[in-house]
């Protein structure tokens, strides 16, 4: 039988907020000590009432606006209701009815809607004990739902990895997978009639982008073989084992009706007309340029398709690039060597030893670097060299060139001795050459160039070569 699996994601991502969703704790997801950032609202204390985070509410918007979504002028929360140890109050303050926003695309995905909440408590189990810190309980949550549109794990993973660089390039969120500052959720079905969707199934415990794509390939692949075995797909709730790569179940799945959701009576209604900071132009005012649109500028440039792709992942990246090519005029020619090296040299040197990337490299002297091979002062040798000493100290590209002799030699005479001394070194590929053997010229003009310590401009010393091994 073929089987059309239908895929729908649940994204949680933590916001960027001084303090929690509803009361003045801070929200610093990097506090290792518990219970440290915790106050009688996020404990749940009787008396105590909620205020509403306005910053929290303003992400949401602009991340909205971001996906040319509708927002709602209406909105409000409500509680969902549930009895587990991290949620100490009984319920989460959420939305249902009404979110903040609807719709919208992003990566061919549809969107269907992205609301607000608060975080549960942390749980751990160790020891035969539980324990629960509520330093992360009341933190703003972002909750973004996809249409069911998606039908393979691959475009699945995309929308994860761009709505990561969204959330980053907004600083609304940083949205680590492994720090719990992102969490994914996939909503799988399988059908053999491609007009109905199967019986869903919510796949939780997806860490890394890689065990999205793979938990969703399994779990298609569980159903059909269940399917096909004459047997019927449960809807459930199921974990994902990573040291096993498959699922696991946990529970049967909870419906909306289970939660018993109703309007939150202690906060009010939010009408968004009534903040002029909210309106549509007062959010797009604030918008950075987005992933998308910055492709298109660096594609525009003619810097290559995947090098694009490379510089717009992380913003940091993008904006060291951006710097760079401030410094450089935004000159065509120069944006494909700053990419290249970008992508290649420099990205290598940093998988190989580490470091905060571009700590080190001023934008000016990474631009100095550019122009410098571009007017023949520095070999592509030397320019890794010089590179590899920026990253690593700083300083000057023509004073790092110059204080290590890497500064490229274009002067006819001090390079012709390098030629006559390579000559006599290499008889065998003189005589290939002057046999007609095109390849022994390169042959020579690599040990020209290595005993001029890449110093040697390679178009003076192969005139030079061709000039010499043509006299006799």
């Amino acid at each position: 039988m073929t089987f059309r699996p239908t895929i729908g994601l649940e994204v949680h991502a933590e916001l960027k907020t001084k303090t929690k969703m509803f009361c003045d704790s801070r929200n610093d997801p990097e506090e290792t000590r518990p219970n440290v950032n915790v106050c009688p609202v996020c404990l749940a204390h009787p008396g105590t009432l909620p205020v509403m985070n306005k910053e929290a509410v303003r992400h949401v918007l602009r991340v909205g606006r971001a996906l040319r979504g509708t927002l709602a002028d209406y909105s409000e929360f409500d509680r969902k209701s549930y009895f587990y140890p991290d949620i100490p109050k009984g319920y989460q303050i959420s939305q249902y009815e009404y979110p903040l926003v609807a719709g919208g695309e992003l990566s061919g995905v549809a969107v269907t809607r992205v609301h607000l909440e608060e975080d549960t408590a942390r749980s751990s189990h160790a020891g035969g004990k539980s324990l629960v810190d509520f330093n992360r309980a009341g933190v703003p949550l972002m909750e973004l739902v996809t249409e069911p549109v998606i039908h393979d794990a691959a475009t699945a993973g995309k929308f994860a990895r761009e709505l990561q660089l969204l959330l980053r390039t907004l600083g609304a969120s940083d949205a680590n997978l492994e720090k719990g500052e992102m969490r994914i959720e996939a909503n799988i079905s399988v059908s053999a009639d491609p007009a109905k969707l199967g019986t869903k199934v919510e796949v939780k415990n997806l860490n890394s982008f890689r065990s999205v794509e793979r938990a969703i390939e399994f779990e298609v692949a569980r159903q059909a073989k269940l399917i096909e075995s004459g047997g019927k797909v449960e809807q459930e709730t199921r974990g994902w084992d990573e040291s096993k790569q498959e699922t696991f179940r946990q529970r049967v799945k909870e419906g909306s009706a289970d939660y018993r959701y109703f309007p939150e009576p202690d906060l009010p209604k939010l009408k968004r007309s009534l903040y002029p900071e909210f309106s549509d132009a007062a959010l797009d005012a604030t918008l950075p340029e987005l992933p998308d649109a910055r492709r298109a500028r660096y594609a525009a440039l003619g810097v290559p398709a995947e090098a694009v792709e490379y510089l717009a992942a992380l913003p940091e990246r993008s904006s060291f690039f951006d710097r760079v090519l401030g410094v450089l005029a935004q000159d065509p020619e120069a944006a494909k060597r700053a990419a290249n090296y970008i992508v290649s040299d420099l990205a290598g040197w940093y998988a190989q030893h580490g470091g905060e990337p571009y700590a080190n490299i001023a934008p000016e002297s990474f631009a100095e670097l550019i122009r410098m091979t571009m007017e023949g002062k520095l070999s592509s040798r030397g320019a890794k060299d010089v590179l590899a000493h920026l990253a690593e100290h700083g300083g000057s590209a023509a004073d790092v060139a110059k204080r290590e002799g890497l500064l490229q030699v274009s002067d006819t005479g001090a390079l012709e001795a390098v030629v006559g001394e390579v000559i006599k070194a290499n008889d065998a590929a003189v005589v290939e050459y002057r046999s007609g053997k095109d390849a022994a010229l390169q042959y020579l003009l690599g040990q020209a160039m290595k005993a001029s310590k890449g110093a040697g401009n390679p178009q003076v010393l192969r005139k030079l070569l061709v000039k010499e091994l043509g006299r006799k």
